[in-house]
């Protein structure tokens, strides 16, 4: 896996449109080779888009966070491995992750694991029946994702050291909710700065808003791939 942290760092695009999307992947230009598009940009057209930045020789993320039958899990999956796509998320259930690492089987699409969403805490997995707290229930789906076969997985940078010691050196661990020590956390309740999410052992940084938003996302951009850069991976990450 490449040290470059033009590898390692993927800008969410995370606007309301397509024309948006364009024009902030223009305006960072050669700064950012990595992009996740999700659920809001994916149902305004962007799914050509990632079709598009993928021709283009960009990597996608494509953050759909699948769950379903067998079946359609595996149908889902055959058509991502053909757009050319790096990354796909799966929620962390066994029979899910299993299905998709056959269908996936013989290409380069690394399937990641969403363990428990950076937006959760405590609390909110209580109020939705589960009986595991963050932490735990993020371990729990590591192991699983790991038994399963899966590429890698999707935590909170504040379980990335414990989730590595899970999931060994060679799984990718992809830390949303990035966010450099002066901005804000908005909805999310798990955060860590970039340099202290390598430390610990996350191999691929999402950071969003703090680019996005920022007055000049080319220099945001850059600022947080200096800091990646300071941070040193350890090799075999």
């Amino acid at each position: 896996m490449s040290l470059d942290p033009r590898e390692r760092l993927i800008v969410a695009l995370d606007v309301p449109s397509v024309a948006e999307a364009e024009a902030m992947v223009a305006r960072l230009g050669e700064t950012v080779a990595f992009y996740k598009i999700g659920y809001q940009l994916a149902f305004a057209g962007g799914l050509e888009l990632a079709r598009d930045l993928a021709a283009s020789g960009h990597k996608i993320f494509l953050d759909m966070k699948l769950l379903d039958i067998d079946n359609t899990i595996a149908s889902a999956v055959a058509n991502v491995v053909k757009m050319g796509m790096t990354m796909l998320t799966l929620h962390a259930y066994p029979k899910a992750m299993r299905a998709a690492v056959e269908a996936a089987k013989g290409s380069d699409l690394c399937l990641l694991g969403v363990t428990v969403l950076t937006s959760m805490d405590d609390a909110d997995l209580k109020e939705a029946g589960y009986a595991d707290d963050a932490a735990s229930l993020v371990l729990k789906r590591a192991e699983q994702a790991q038994i399963a076969g899966m590429g890698g997985i999707v935590c909170s940078a504040e379980e990335a050291c414990a989730v590595r010691k899970v999931i060994g050196p060679d799984m990718a661990l992809v830390t949303p909710g990035i966010r450099p020590a002066d901005s804000e956390k908005g909805d999310q309740k798990r955060v860590m700065t970039p340099f202290d999410a390598i430390a610990a052992g996350s191999s691929h940084l999402v950071v969003g808003r703090p680019i996005v938003k920022a007055a000049d996302p080319k220099a945001a951009a850059r600022a947080i791939l200096n800091e990646m850069q300071a941070a040193r991976w350890p090799a075999n990450q």
